[in-house]
């Protein structure tokens, strides 16, 4: 299997794309909290705070996996 294709390498690829919606979502959350609904905004963050919630867990669980397969 090609490394570009191994599966921390696509896991980490999967965590960039999380990363990059949770920061759409948030430009979109306080485009709305401004123009509109800040009762919503409030809801969005509660989402968005498990996504930063398992952030770092994800992460762990990435360089372990690639210190696995390393070693």
């Amino acid at each position: 299997m090609s490394a570009d294709y191994s599966l921390p390498d696509v896991l980490e690829r999967i965590y960039d794309n999380q990363l990059a919606l949770e920061a759409a979502i948030m430009e979109l959350t306080l485009w709305l909290e401004q123009s509109a609904s800040p009762e919503l905004g409030d809801n969005i963050r509660g989402a968005l705070e498990a996504i930063g919630d398992n952030a770092g867990h994800i992460k762990q669980g990435l360089a372990k996996l690639r210190a696995t397969n390393l070693g």
